[in-house]
């Protein structure tokens, strides 16, 4: 009995080794931690539980049949964040790369199989230089395998991946269907096609970073949701995410200890919106002040920074948070911020995660590049996302709400459960301006009548009273009492029941 331990012992540290300690070196030299060292920060300690460990490749041409690696290049199992399940897999640099071979993709499948079986979130860190090339076609078959599976959980478990090496060719579909993406700087990248091809192809000199880095795709392609300094850092981040998160589409997100009282009073809101309509302010401060103990998580800080999304707590419950940025382009709606609201908000209805959304908008954003960008059918999608949307929904205008923006943004007519406005709120077709100089054209040559005209128009449509008075707006709320309002709001609506008409699936605007 011995032998056969002995014997066990001796294979299972020659698996935890991977491609070998001279490649653990080389991974660490660069910065990088191991697959297993990543699983363990990750996961609480000692909660890992492996499968496949002894997994090896299939593969018999151009000589593999000399090396098979125990586990194949990725760790896969399960263990739990902060006591509560995942699933998990981790791509070996080590071992050949991290290609992906037919046995490497079996492994990932079987987990993500019984992650949506057992109702709980796959995590996937990649650190991977593709497709196996010496199996061919069965490591295509592989990947695929593995998106098909990323499809059918989209909407059931919460699916978060990991960039902390290189993601090329078809690899990088795999993430961009999960939910969430994190990329670590200077050490992972993305791309479809690698600088050497685009060179051949285009005649484009671009680095490996320009073309698919961190930086790239947090603030020009919005790929990513956030890039951090290290793997260690970006691990613990998505711990913290993990924690805002349902387990599954059919349980509620965590409810945590919280210490601030609900009904706070915070008397410096009544001057967070300046006197002077154009000035700025930042609508951050807003959210700090309504979360518990001033906690927020944002969702892609660094792209389309005119919205804002990401997770604060409300006596300790998940609630996700749109809202304008009166600092970036006045707050103005466009493509990419629609683009990012949109999703956000189709997350947080798929996982039953309440929205409240923070109105401080002047309309869509106007010019030729956005016409021809589409933002017709891009503004379309935040407007779809959020009329569909059947979680709690409770709408808070600031100032600003003009136009068909006012509309867009989670307004009484898109089913919004409780739409409260500040006194400062100013709900209208279109700013006073504007307005005058299209009902007034006749005295546009008269500064004076125009001037009496314009002040007549904000009179009369620069508050939130003729809202009020129609229903659209249902209470008129003091700034220093919106944390108490909204946490009662959403308390009152934790029993919300609101089906939509059977369908296959919706078409939205894509």
């Amino acid at each position: 009995m011995k032998d056969v331990d002995a014997q066990l012992l001796a294979r299972r540290e020659d698996a935890m080794l991977g491609g070998g300690q001279r490649r653990i070196d080389a991974q660490h030299a660069k910065g990088k931690l191991t697959a297993r060292e990543r699983v363990e920060l990750l996961l609480d300690e000692g909660s890992f539980e492996e499968f496949d460990m002894f997994v090896a490749h299939r593969c018999t041409d151009f000589g593999m049949e000399k090396s098979r690696p125990a586990g194949d290049g990725v760790v896969t199992g399960w263990g739990t964040i902060n006591g509560r399940m995942v699933y998990v897999f981790s791509q070996d640099f080590t071992v050949f790369g991290g290609s992906l071979s037919e046995t490497h993709a079996q492994k990932i499948c079987k987990i993500m199989d019984m992650a949506v079986q057992n109702g709980a979130p796959v995590i996937g860190i990649n650190d991977s230089g593709g497709a196996r090339i010496q199996e061919g076609v069965a490591s295509l078959a592989g990947y695929a395998e593995v998106f098909q599976r990323n499809i059918m959980a989209s909407g059931v478990v919460p699916q978060i991946s990991v960039i902390m090496g290189p993601c090329a060719g078809g690899a990088v579909y795999s993430p961009a269907m999960t939910d969430f993406i994190f990329m670590v700087k200077d050490t992972s990248y993305m791309f479809v096609t690698g600088p050497d091809v685009v060179k051949t192809v285009t005649n484009e000199v671009v680095t490996a970073e320009e073309l698919g880095g961190a930086g790239t795709h947090t603030k020009k392609s919005s790929v990513a949701d956030a890039a951090f300094e290290n793997d260690v850092e970006a691990l613990t981040e998505v711990r913290r995410l993990v924690d805002f998160l349902p387990l599954n589409n059919r349980e509620k997100p965590p409810v945590r200890p919280f210490f601030d009282a609900p009904d706070r009073i915070d008397a410096s809101l009544d001057t967070l919106v300046p006197d002077n309509a154009n000035t700025p302010y930042d609508m951050k401060e807003l959210i700090h002040k309504i979360g518990d103990e001033g906690d927020f998580y944002e969702i892609q800080e660094d792209f389309a920074k005119n919205i804002i999304t990401g997770f604060i707590r409300l006596e300790g419950s998940t609630v996700g948070v749109v809202a304008n940025q009166p600092m970036v382009l006045a707050g103005c709606l466009d493509i990419d911020s629609s683009r990012k609201a949109a999703r956000f908000v189709r997350f947080c209805d798929a996982f039953e995660i309440p929205i409240l959304t923070l109105v401080d908008v002047p309309g869509f954003l106007p010019g030729t590049s956005q016409e021809y960008g589409g933002v017709i059918k891009h503004g379309a999608k935040l407007l779809f996302a959020y009329g569909e949307a059947t979680v709690p929904k409770v709408t808070v205008i600031t100032r600003k709400a003009y136009g068909g923006a006012y509309d867009v943004m989670a307004s009484k007519h898109l089913r919004g459960d409780f739409n409260y406005a500040w006194p400062t709120a100013e709900i209208a077709v279109m700013g006073a301006k504007g307005a005058t100089e299209i009902i007034h054209r006749a005295d546009l040559g008269d500064a004076e009548k125009i001037a009496a005209h314009t002040a007549n128009y904000e009179e009369r449509f620069a508050n939130p009273f003729v809202a009020a008075e129609r229903g659209f707006i249902d209470e008129v709320i003091v700034p220093h009492s919106t944390r108490k309002r909204v946490a009662r709001a959403f308390a009152s609506l934790r029993k919300k029941s609101l089906k939509n008409p059977w369908k296959k699936h919706d078409n939205i605007p894509l």
